[in-house]
C-alpha cells in the first residue's frame, strides 16, 4: 500500500526505525526496503570511544610488543624443539645459540609476556566501563571484535544515526550508502600496491 501510494518500490524507499527487529529486519526482510536504525546510545558511546582514546592506544601498543614477543619466542621454541629431535633450528636468531643460551632465552621471553599480561588483563577489563561498567560499549566485544548487536545492526541496517534530525540536512532524493566493507587481506593488498607502483 505504501509503495503504491508514493509510486516507489523497494530499494527506492528508506525505512527509518529504532528497534532492530520489529522496525528494521521486517522491512529489510520481507519488504526489501532500504534501512536505518536509530539508536539514541550511540552519541554517549562515541564520547565514552573518544575520552579513552589514550587508554585504548596504550593498549594496542601494549598487545602488539606482546605479539612480537611471543613471536620470537615461538620461534626459539620451535627451535628447541627441533634441536631436541635432531634437526636444524631453521631460524636465524636460533642457529648462533647452544642449547642453554636456547632454554633460557626461552624462559626470559616467557616472563616478558607474563608481565605484559598482567599489564593487559586490568586495561582490557577497563575498556569499555567510560560507557558502562557491566556491559562495556554497545559496539563492540573485546577489544577489535563486533558486539552481536552491532553485527545485526550491520545485517539489518543499511545505516545507522543516533538521531533522525541528523537526516536534516539531506533531500529526500539522498541514496545513502553503507561503507565499503574491507576483509582481513585487504589492508595488505592495499600497502602492497603502495609500495610496488
Amino acid at each position: 500500500m505504501v509503495e503504491n501510494s508514493l509510486g516507489i518500490h523497494g530499494d527506492e524507499i528508506l525505512y527509518v526505525g529504532d528497534h532492530i527487529y520489529t522496525d528494521v529486519s521486517v522491512s529489510k526482510v520481507h519488504l526489501r526496503w532500504r534501512t536505518a536504525l536509530i539508536c539514541r546510545e550511540l552519541e554517549e558511546e562515541y564520547n565514552a570511544l573518544i575520552h579513552s582514546r589514550e587508554h585504548r592506544a596504550l593498549l594496542v601498543e601494549l598487545i602488539k610488543q606482546k605479539e612480537v614477543v611471543g613471536d620470537l619466542f615461538n620461534q626459539l621454541r620451535l627451535a628447541l624443539q627441533r634441536r631436541n629431535m635432531g634437526r636444524p633450528a631453521q631460524t636465524m636468531a636460533a642457529t648462533h645459540m647452544d642449547d642453554k643460551e636456547l632454554t633460557e632465552s626461552v624462559q626470559k621471553l616467557l616472563i616478558v609476556m607474563q608481565r605484559l599480561d598482567e599489564k593487559i588483563a586490568p586495561m582490557l577489563e577497563q575498556d569499555g566501563e567510560h560507557f558502562s561498567k557491566r556491559w562495556g560499549y554497545l559496539s563492540r566485544a573485546g577489544l577489535w571484535d563486533k558486539s552481536h548487536l552491532m553485527r545485526q545492526i550491520e545485517k539489518y541496517a543499511d545505516i545507522y544515526t543516533s538521531r533522525v534530525s541528523n537526516f536534516l540536512h539531506y533531500t529526500p532524493f539522498m541514496y545513502f550508502r553503507s561503507q565499503e566493507q574491507t576483509l582481513a587481506h585487504d589492508s595488505y593488498s592495499f600497502y602492497e600496491s603502495q609500495i610496488d607502483p
